[in-house]
């Protein structure tokens, strides 16, 4: 099996999706426009609801130095649709933008889409972090290909990159 997904140094493409905001607005967005504000940790999940991405979210969202920090962005990227997003980021109260990737061109624009079971197309489990400059500084990808809840993104590892990879100095390690 080839690499799965854009390598460490990549330029990420600057595609251009529908994001739910936590406010619940919706609008075209691009990633170029995200990295301007600040760095983004573009997160793919299954889907809203789903078990293993409840416990996801909930780990992000727990850990405030994702939300309060200016040093990174978190944005959720999954197959799920803006109504279900909307509902998704109320009853969890995420502070985080999702992406609608629901032709999952998104996915395929980071080359983390397969089809399971030679049927259903879905987006592997898989984090990025891209800089302001589109270049990806970090990676995880899910190596689990059916059963999503064997793997959750490192928030430790993805912790340590961000203060590594992007200069974010000495920022809280909560424990890690």
């Amino acid at each position: 099996m080839s690499e799965v997904g854009l390598a460490v140094g990549e330029t990420a493409p600057d595609v251009r999706e529908r994001l739910v905001r936590p406010d619940g607005r919706t609008e075209e967005t691009s990633l170029s426009e995200l990295v301007a504000e600040r760095p983004v940790l573009l997160n793919f999940y299954t889907g809203d609801f789903s078990p293993d991405c409840i416990s996801e979210w909930c780990e992000f969202r727990d850990f405030d130095w994702f939300a309060t920090g200016d040093a990174v962005q978190v944005v959720g990227a999954s197959k799920s649709g803006e109504r279900l997003h909307r509902k998704f980021i109320s009853q969890f109260s995420l502070g985080f933008p999702l992406f609608a990737d629901t032709r999952l061109e998104l996915a395929e624009a980071f080359g983390v889409r397969y089809r399971a079971f030679g049927v259903s197309h879905r987006a592997h489990r898989s984090c990025f972090l891209v800089d302001e400059d589109l270049t990806v500084r970090y990676k995880w990808v899910g190596e689990h290909w059916l059963d999503p809840t064997r793997d959750t993104p490192p928030v430790g590892e993805i912790h340590d990159a961000v203060v590594r990879g992007l200069g974010a100095g000495e920022a809280e390690t909560f424990g890690f």
